[in-house]
């Protein structure tokens, strides 16, 4: 059975069973080479009324990368179709460094899965601690690049970037410069 696996995976996705192994297939890009950073001293002028940094701030500062890292993958100005719910699971304080790091887990098309992830340095232990993951889905105007795993953590980023991606509501049509829904 693992055999009969092994060749299936093989034919059908290009893919072996060990990683290093891996070939890239015709018009398609390493999910490594797709990535983007960027670092943020959170200011008080950003704060809540609970005097940590604000949500809002937060998600906008995430949107621009995972836009940036969308456009430079697609090679156009692509649009925002879709945002997953997004949790925050720690409060950034005012005067934190917030560490971004977006990567694109998943394409289809012209459509383009990115993850960013924001983090916080403790100064003290020099700890970095996840405060928030998003979630983007942005459209290019042209078909985009397959982005292709070469890890088992990218395997599995790629896996969870295609299930963000098929939870999407509404697919979405490009006309004329502006989105319509079909």
């Amino acid at each position: 059975m693992r055999c009969f696996l092994a060749r299936w995976i093989q034919s059908k996705l290009g893919w072996t069973i060990s990683f290093r192994s891996r070939i890239l297939p015709p018009n398609a890009m390493w999910m490594e080479n797709s990535k983007l950073k960027s670092l943020e001293i959170c200011h008080p002028q950003e704060r809540n009324i609970f005097n940590r940094i604000f949500g809002g701030f937060l998600m906008r500062k995430a949107y621009e990368l995972g836009w940036a890292t969308a456009c430079n993958f697609g090679g156009s100005r692509p649009f925002v179709v879709a945002v997953d719910d997004i949790m925050f699971q720690k409060p950034v304080e005012v005067g934190s460094l917030l560490f971004l790091s977006s990567q694109v887990c998943f394409t289809q098309g012209n459509y383009i899965q990115v993850r960013v992830h924001s983090e916080v340095a403790s100064l003290q232990n020099k700890e970095h601690t996840t405060t928030n993951v998003f979630h983007f889905t942005f459209m290019s105007e042209k078909e985009v690049p397959l982005v292709c795993p070469r890890t088992y953590g990218e395997s599995m980023l790629y896996l969870d970037g295609q299930r963000h991606f098929n939870s999407m509501s509404v697919p979405v049509n490009l006309r004329k410069d502006f989105l319509v829904e079909p």
